[in-house]
C-alpha cells in the first residue's frame, strides 16, 4: 500500500488525479486505480465525487495525515538498512547561499553528526516550500514571501539582504530613476519570490522600464549587466561579492527593499535537523 499512499499524497499536493499522475509518472486512469484499492482496503470513501472532479473528503484529510506519517516511517526503515548511515536529511536552497551560508554550517553540522547522508536539492522558493509542505524536504533555506509563512510550517530567520541597482561601472549618474527609465531592463525572474519583490516595487513606484530579459540567476544577470546589456534590480548576496568587472550598484534612494533568507521547515523536534537549523543561525554571525 505504500505506492498508493504516496499517490494519495500526490493528489493532495498537486490538485488533481491528472496532475499528480504528470507528476509521479501515472496516467489519470492508473492514479483512479490506486485511490480507489486505497479506498477499498480501507473501507472508507476518501474524495466527494461530483461529475469529473473529486475533492478531498474530511476521512480523506484524516487518512492523508496518517499516510505521510506512514511513508515517513518506511523511508526510516529504508534508511535503517544501509550499512553504517545514521540518518538522512533531505535540505533544498535558493542558488545564492549553496556556496557560502550553507557551505559554512555544513562544516559544523558534520562534526556532530559525521555519517549523515545529505542531499540537497536547489530550486526557487516557491518550489521549495511547496516541497517542504508535501515531506519532500526536511528543510529548506529560501526568501520569504510577502504573504508570510503558513502557519503549519516553522520559520527561522537568518539574513536581510538590500535591493540594489546594478549598473555598468563608467555610469557616472547616481539617478537610479533616470537609469531605470534610460536603459534596457534585465528582469529578476518573477516566477520567483524574489523577482515578484522587484515588480512589486517599480509597479508601487510607477516606473515603466525598457524589458529586455528575464531569468532566475543573479550571477549571470550581472555578467550580461558588465556586458552593458542593461540594468537590474538585485539582492546584494555574499555569493554575488566582490562584484564583477565592469559592474557598480548604487542605492534605491530612501527606499528599503529587502528580501529575508531563512530556514523553513516542519514543525518538529527532529536531533538531526534542530541541529542544522542552529549551525546555520551560527553560520551568519
Amino acid at each position: 500500500m505504500i505506492s498508493e499512499l504516496k499517490t494519495l499524497v500526490a493528489v493532495s499536493r498537486f490538485g488533481t488525479f491528472s496532475a499528480a499522475g504528470d507528476r509521479i509518472g501515472l496516467t489519470q486512469a492508473a492514479v483512479s486505480g490506486q485511490i480507489k484499492r486505497l479506498e477499498d482496503h480501507i473501507g472508507v470513501a476518501l474524495f466527494a465525487r461530483t461529475g469529473r472532479s473529486a475533492v478531498m473528503n474530511a476521512e480523506g484529510l484524516r487518512v492523508l495525515e496518517q499516510a505521510k506519517a506512514i511513508i515517513s516511517m518506511f523511508e526510516a526503515l529504508t534508511r535503517a538498512g544501509e550499512g553504517d548511515l545514521v540518518g538522512s536529511l533531505k535540505i533544498g536552497t535558493i542558488a545564492s547561499v549553496q556556496s557560502t551560508l550553507l557551505a559554512r554550517a555544513l562544516v559544523s553540522f558534520r562534526s556532530r553528526f559525521a555519517r549523515h547522508h545529505l542531499h540537497i536539492a536547489p530550486g526557487i522558493s516557491l518550489n521549495l516550500f511547496d516541497q517542504v509542505d508535501a515531506g519532500e524536504l526536511d528543510l529548506a533555506v529560501v526568501i520569504k514571501p510577502s504573504h508570510g509563512v503558513p502557519k503549519e510550517l516553522s520559520w527561522t530567520p537568518l539574513v536581510q539582504e538590500p535591493y540594489e541597482l546594478a549598473i555598468r561601472a563608467e555610469l557616472d549618474s547616481r539617478d537610479w530613476m533616470s537609469i531605470l527609465r534610460q536603459q534596457p531592463f534585465i528582469r529578476y525572474e518573477r516566477t520567483s519570490f524574489g523577482g515578484r519583490q522587484v515588480d512589486r516595487f517599480l509597479k508601487s513606484q510607477s516606473l515603466a522600464v525598457q524589458d529586455s530579459m528575464e531569468l532566475d540567476d543573479l550571477q549571470a544577470i550581472l555578467a550580461l549587466v558588465g556586458k552593458g546589456l542593461g540594468v537590474a534590480i538585485l539582492p546584494i548576496t555574499e555569493s554575488n561579492m566582490p562584484l564583477p568587472l565592469g559592474v557598480q550598484t548604487i542605492p534605491l534612494g530612501d527606499h528599503r527593499l529587502i528580501r529575508e533568507i531563512g530556514i523553513v521547515s516542519k514543525m518538529q523536534t527532529d536531533e538531526a535537523i534542530n541541529t542544522l537549523k542552529l549551525c546555520l543561525v551560527e553560520a551568519c554571525r
